[in-house]
């Protein structure tokens, strides 16, 4: 096998597919990018709340704490606290209790339709701690940070941050889960058991 690997490396041949880079990773949709999000979030386990307004977003606010007998909700972030204060709505915004945390609410960069994925990172106030410890992750997204791809996510934070890309990028697909152990499945085992998406309507 080294050999072969060495003569490959020794010996330059035509690339045998060579409109491979050209080639769609995805067939194309037929359904609106909003619409795909939802379908493949809902497929991994999470669930998803489309909000027409503010006032559409705290009733479902207000529904999705009482349906899970919320009582600590957590948000370090100045934009969401911005956007709830207004309206009364309780939130923690500092760590004092952290430890007693029913749910964290968070922003995010993109959401990524094709796999219905949240990517975050750390350059928020949020960090890395908020949408993990807590058992139910809340996130708000505004419909302009919907995308397709994960190639246009990374576009997007290239765009966005230039050459200060954040130390932690990642993505989201789903509540936490493992079958680790005896190939049964577990959710919230290595962060929330439940993911909440708020796509909160921002484009007139």
């Amino acid at each position: 096998m080294l050999g072969k690997i060495r003569q490959a490396l020794v010996q330059k041949n035509e690339n045998p597919h060579p409109n491979f880079q050209k080639t769609p990773l995805y067939q194309e949709e037929d359904e609106l990018v909003d619409v795909t999000f939802a379908r493949e979030l809902t497929a991994v386990g999470g669930k998803f709340l489309y909000c027409d307004g503010e006032i559409d977003l705290i009733e479902n606010l207000i529904h999705l704490t009482e349906e899970n007998n919320i009582k600590k909700i957590f948000t370090w972030e100045k934009g969401v606290q911005d956007l709830l204060n207004p309206y009364g709505f309780p939130i923690h915004t500092n760590e004092v209790d952290f430890d007693e945390a029913d749910a964290g609410i968070t922003s995010c960069e993109v959401l990524i339709a094709r796999n219905g994925s949240v990517m975050v990172s750390s350059a928020n106030a949020s960090g890395r701690r908020l949408g993990i410890y807590p058992p139910i992750h809340i996130v708000i997204a505004k419909a302009s940070q919907m995308v397709w791809d994960i190639k246009d996510a990374l576009s997007y934070m290239q765009r966005r941050y230039g050459d200060q890309i954040p130390t932690m990028v990642s993505t989201v697909t789903g509540p936490s889960r493992t079958a680790d152990i005896e190939k049964r499945l577990v959710l919230g085992a290595h962060g929330p058991k439940e993911l909440y998406v708020l796509l909160l309507e921002d484009r007139f």
